[in-house]
């Protein structure tokens, strides 16, 4: 991976934690409630919280949301996938969304580059 893309997985990162910080402090109830919908949403149940990660991988490549490869990704390596895995949801956006997915995948594996 070269420096170019690290800066911009970081630069990802750093923007996502500056708006989470500056979204509580004013006090959004909007953001608040997304919150609490995404916690319940990547909570287990029938599906344990990586499977359901992943299924948001490819769902971000197929609407080509970097800041989601990235968050998605990142979130489904902690729940415990493997990089297999992760290759087989982007595997499924691709088949899913067609061409301009694997335009999209081209992110996405250089996000799960820098998390190895």
């Amino acid at each position: 991976m070269d420096q170019e893309d690290r800066q911009k997985i970081e630069r990802i990162i750093a923007d996502r934690d500056h708006a989470h910080r500056r979204l509580l402090q004013g006090g959004s109830g909007v953001y608040k409630a997304f919150l609490d919908m995404e916690k319940a949403a990547y909570s287990p149940g029938s599906l344990p919280r990586a499977q359901k990660e992943l299924i948001a991988v490819g769902i971000a490549v197929v609407i080509n949301c970097e800041s989601c490869m990235e968050w998605h990704i990142h979130q489904a390596l902690l729940a415990g996938a493997t990089e297999a895995q992760v290759l087989e949801a982007l595997d499924v956006g691709i088949e899913f969304g067609g061409g301009p997915a694997t335009v999209s995948t081209r992110f996405a594996l250089k996000v799960l580059e820098y998390y190895r």
